[in-house]
């Protein structure tokens, strides 16, 4: 049994199953990429689910929409972690033995080295120039009576160990960040504000070690967002400027800040606040049949192409006698033609809102969370004009449709613009970051550095010089043979 724990021990512990390991690592990633991810967007999770039912029965029990934390992920990647530390500890210690120990002994026979040469000069002198030319090309040397023996290129294993440990603090980096931080999104109306409370985020997810009732306490007020396009004929409609004017709260100190697409803000506590993407968000009121104002304010609508057309819907849940909803389309620079309704650049030139109403009774609430951006039909009917067809209305901003048989009215009052902010905490990244530099510069040690051996012999003939190169490649051995064997004849003559 201790001869197949130690098998299996040597096994898991070889560079090449690290090597597979860490292949497999980066196919295992792949889906992730392919299919939507429950941690970064649960909404395209359920669209998925609901247009791929079939496949669907496949890869939840996979664990594909949640691939980084899956059970077949982790264990791939605890693997990789135990081959790697299990690879390099015992090549440390041999390192750190070879460090201590002198260069080799000196070859009986140094024309069967690669590299050789024989230089007619006095044994004594001519040892004591080749120890002094060795050790000024950063050699270390042991000189007897016979000869000199010298090696260098000690670095190179370094750099290599170096690389491997980096490997390792990549992945405890990654394990930091997942464990210790978290992600999470939010829409925010300008003019409006954000508490960094879970119960403030449209979503989040978080790692095991996050206390989410203690998150870093800071506020954030969108002042103002602004969009620009390309007018002219090339490229036109392309972003140009996408700027977030923001005010940041903590500490009781408020400061202003710029946030732009590739200009995060980051808080004192490490929590980074980036811009994801923005729309419209198109400002009614909805007055109920009883004359009360029911609803006012901006409702969020989702952008569906590069001109911004976008869909919403408008729920007044609290209208008496009846509750309202409306289903609207915003076009920002409304075209109407034989396609019928569309926007034709993303900047809002012409705006129109496009909307449909709906009503029944007084729903009772169960508690259940909906979609903000979808509309249940289920008990609501839809509103139908003079010549029986589906009530609809086409708006400019301050104009308003009234509602048949009293039951109220909806008017369109302008439009604001809204961010989706992503906040993130990923304490790992500075190591993983560290990490992948430091290793790197391991990775260059152990290309570019050449670990060599040169002896040098006296012989009747006079000093036999050899070169050893202990790597793939003998590029400039042959010259730093011809080099040394040129300073010792320099010196006898």
């Amino acid at each position: 049994m201790i001869q197949w724990l130690r098998w299996g021990w040597n096994q898991l512990t070889s560079m090449r199953t690290a090597l597979i390991l860490l292949f497999l690592l980066a196919l295992a990633a792949i889906p992730g990429s392919i299919f939507p991810q429950q941690s970064i967007s649960p909404i395209a999770v359920m669209d998925y689910k609901a247009e791929n039912p079939g496949l669907d029965q496949v890869l939840e029990p996979l664990g594909m929409y949640d691939v980084y934390s899956s059970p077949w992920f982790s264990a791939i990647y605890l693997l990789l972690f135990v081959s790697l530390i299990g690879c390099i500890t015992p090549r440390i210690t041999k390192y750190a033995r070879d460090l201590r120990k002198p260069p080799p002994r000196l070859p009986k026979r140094l024309d069967r080295l690669p590299a050789n040469a024989v230089v007619a000069t006095a044994g004594a002198d001519g040892l004591g120039t080749a120890e002094r030319w060795l050790k000024s090309k950063r050699y270390r040397t042991l000189a007897t009576a016979e000869g000199v023996s010298a090696e260098r290129g000690y670095l190179r294993e370094l750099g290599n160990l170096v690389f491997h440990l980096s490997l390792v603090g990549v992945l405890i980096g990654l394990a930091w960040s997942s464990l210790g931080g978290f992600l999470g999104s939010i829409v925010i109306v300008e003019g409006r504000g954000f508490s960094n409370a879970i119960t403030q985020y449209d979503d989040f997810t978080a790692g095991a070690l996050v206390d989410t009732d203690h998150l870093e306490p800071f506020s954030v007020h969108v002042d103002r967002f602004d969009a620009q396009f390309e007018t002219g004929s090339v490229q036109r409609g392309a972003a140009r400027v996408f700027d977030a004017h923001m005010r940041l709260t903590q500490d009781g100190e408020t400061s202003e800040h710029l946030v732009t697409v590739n200009t995060p803000l980051t808080t004192d506590g490490g929590t980074q606040i980036n811009l994801l993407g923005h729309g419209y968000a198109p400002l009614v009121t909805v007055t109920d049949g009883n004359g009360d104002v029911a609803f006012t304010g901006p409702m969020v609508f989702l952008p569906q192409d590069g001109n911004f057309a976008s869909v919403g819907v408008i729920k007044v849940p609290d209208g008496r006698p009846q509750r309202l909803a409306f289903e609207g389309v915003f076009l920002p620079t409304a075209v109407l033609d034989q396609d019928g309704p569309k926007s034709v650049f993303p900047d809002a030139l012409d705006p129109e809102l496009w909307i449909n109403a709906w009503h029944g009774d007084p729903a009772e609430e169960t508690g259940i969370p909906e979609s903000i951006y979808t509309l249940n039909t289920a008990g609501l009917e839809p509103f139908f004009g003079d010549d029986d067809e589906r009530l609809r209305a086409r708006m400019k901003p301050g104009a308003g449709m009234t509602l048949p048989d009293g039951l109220g009215s909806i008017s369109f009052d302008g439009y604001a613009r809204w961010v989706k902010l992503q906040m993130s905490e990923t304490p790992g990244n500075p190591l993983a970051l560290v990490s992948l530099a430091v290793g790197t510069i391991g990775l260059c040690m152990s290309l570019f550095i050449k670990p060599r051996r040169m002896f040098v012999r006296v012989t009747d003939d006079g000093l036999a010089v050899g070169g050893l190169d202990r790597s793939d490649t003998a590029l400039g051995l042959e010259d730093e043979v011809a080099d040394l064997a040129a300073a010792l004849e320099e010196e006898s003559a």
